[in-house]
């Protein structure tokens, strides 16, 4: 934090997909528990929209250069696509 207390922006957006990657977790927790139908659309629905709001914070993040992330090996990429293809 600066020398008034103050959070500055990075801190800000970095709390901010930090909160947001918990509420997600949290939304898919209790969807997958609803045993009502309508409870669970409704949490599905909310699961959606808080994470687009962690895909424009993470977005944001990257466009200023505080997130940035390395691009996947393509052997990496072929060995995930050969696990999941072989558990369906």
């Amino acid at each position: 934090m600066s020398e008034n207390n103050q959070m500055q922006d990075k801190e800000i957006l970095t709390d901010m997909l930090t909160a947001q990657k918990h509420i997600a977790t949290n939304y898919s927790l209790f969807a997958d528990e609803c045993a009502n139908p309508q409870l669970r659309t409704d949490m599905m629905t909310l699961l959606k929209e808080e994470h687009e709001i962690q895909a424009q914070v993470f977005e944001e993040m990257q466009s200023r250069g505080w997130y940035q992330v390395s691009a996947a090996e393509q052997s990496c990429i072929d060995q995930a696509k050969q696990k999941f293809s072989q558990n369906q």
